[in-house]
């Protein structure tokens, strides 16, 4: 066995460093962030009026909780989309794909392009109308696939066109 093939004693420094994926998203992620949050704000702003005003005899403290639920859901729609954008980032390197995302909590996932089974674009009404897509590359991790969501429309059909190239060419039963 070769030191090349040895695994890394626990500790021990990595022989290769990774770096952070490079691209943002779209700045048009935001306003698309903004108003389907938006969308989901206004239903809950709906449901807390209704209660409200069905509540004849409401006490002090129900008034004080609706107001306080209907501030709590402007937290996704106007503090999540520029956290989001400013932490979404991904890559394609000659070897994998490599993604960061999450506003709260965050979560880094990287696919060896040998792996990649399936790549996918994604475009809802919404996303439509900000001409944006979704790519989600499928692989044969347990995880689940990788995600880059609110591409440009015309990154994401470049970016499938060669994920389909590069990983058409790779050997291996991606698996």
């Amino acid at each position: 066995m070769s030191d090349h093939d040895r695994e890394p004693a626990p500790g021990a420094e990595p022989t290769a460093v990774l770096r952070e994926p490079q691209n943002l998203v779209s700045p048009r992620a935001v306003a698309y962030w903004r108003v389907s949050s938006g969308i989901g704000t206004v239903l809950a702003w709906a449901a807390v009026a209704v209660v409200w005003f069905l509540w004849s005899d409401r006490p002090w403290w129900a008034t004080a909780a609706l107001v306080a639920v209907a501030v709590a859901v402007l937290v996704p729609t106007v503090v999540m989309p520029p956290v989001r954008y400013r932490i979404h980032r991904w890559d394609v390197t000659r070897r994998a794909v490599h993604t960061r995302s999450g506003w709260i909590s965050r979560e880094e996932r990287i696919a060896p392009l040998s792996r990649v089974q399936t790549v996918d674009s994604t475009q809802g009404a919404l996303m439509r109308l900000f001409g944006l897509r979704s790519l989600t590359v499928t692989t044969a991790s347990a995880a689940g696939p990788i995600t880059i969501d609110c591409l440009d429309a015309d990154v994401a059909a470049r970016l499938v066109a060669h994920l389909t190239e590069v990983t058409g060419a790779e050997r291996g039963d991606a698996t």
